[in-house]
């Protein structure tokens, strides 16, 4: 299964740091006083707010980016009036570095997420030095007292997190752990398969207090539009943008007919 492979390679990152190190990153993110752009602020906006990725590649789909230029990439978003950018900082299987997103965070432009398959909370301190303003967790990973816990962390490093969810009873775990943002994930984590049609299913699930963001398999404007209609805060995309040529003109289809 994808997902056992991708949790196990970020197990054996997080072991391969000294735990001395790990928590001397968990107490030095403690310390940090730096503010970050309020990733929940964004999503508090009218409309609905498109997240865009900077992903060089994917287990289902090998490399999307040959040329990658990160920062260029997040410029061009940023340009065509993007809310959030959302950056891979998985290694092995997406080629990502943490260092791509401590660039683009840097530019103080649009929040910034890490999204990686986070299982120790030394990588969420990483995020919080690095300059990002959320976190990914996903359920489906984690422990209800990891999950728990993790989010706990991450707000008292003033850190969002978007609790990504597949099914009903994961959106009842997730509000359960004190999510505040929910992520339904039209991908299916042990296949890499892809359903549309799941995060409109799932979205009345969501309390009215939790801010509700769509991920994966959104193409079109047709898509935003219906995910705007479902009372979505946000949709997140990544490969249609990547493989955009001007990228630009790709989120400005995107967004037409809906705003945000």
């Amino acid at each position: 299964m994808i997902l056992d492979q991708l949790v196990q390679a970020s197990q054996q990152r997080v072991q391969k740091v000294p735990v001395r190190e790990r928590v001397k990153r968990i107490q030095q993110a403690r310390k940090m006083t730096t503010p970050v752009l309020s990733f929940e602020a964004m999503l508090a906006q009218p409309g609905l707010q498109l997240i865009g990725e900077v992903k060089r590649a994917s287990p289902s789909k090998g490399l999307i980016a040959a040329e990658f230029d990160y920062l260029q990439i997040a410029q061009d978003y940023v340009a065509a009036g993007i809310d959030a950018i959302s950056v891979l900082t998985e290694p092995r299987y997406f080629k990502g570095q943490l260092s791509y997103l401590q660039a683009i965070a840097q530019t103080g432009s649009v929040p910034t997420l890490r999204k990686d398959f986070i299982v120790a909370a030394s990588q969420i301190a990483s995020a919080r030095i690095a300059g990002a303003s959320a976190v990914l967790l996903i359920v489906a990973i984690l422990t209800p007292v990891q999950l728990q816990a993790f989010i706990t962390l991450a707000h008292e490093l003033n850190l969002s997190a978007l609790v990504e969810v597949h099914t009903t009873a994961e959106i009842k775990q997730a509000v359960a752990a004190g999510a505040r943002i929910i992520g339904i994930n039209n991908r299916n984590l042990k296949d890499f398969s892809v359903n549309f049609a799941t995060s409109c299913q799932l979205r009345q699930a969501v309390p009215a207090e939790c801010y509700v963001v769509a991920e994966s398999g959104i193409q079109t404007a047709t898509q935003a539009q219906q995910l705007a209609a479902a009372g979505f805060d946000a949709m997140l995309v990544g490969e249609t943008l990547m493989r955009a040529p001007d990228k630009g003109q790709a989120v400005m289809q995107l967004r037409a007919g809906v705003r945000g």
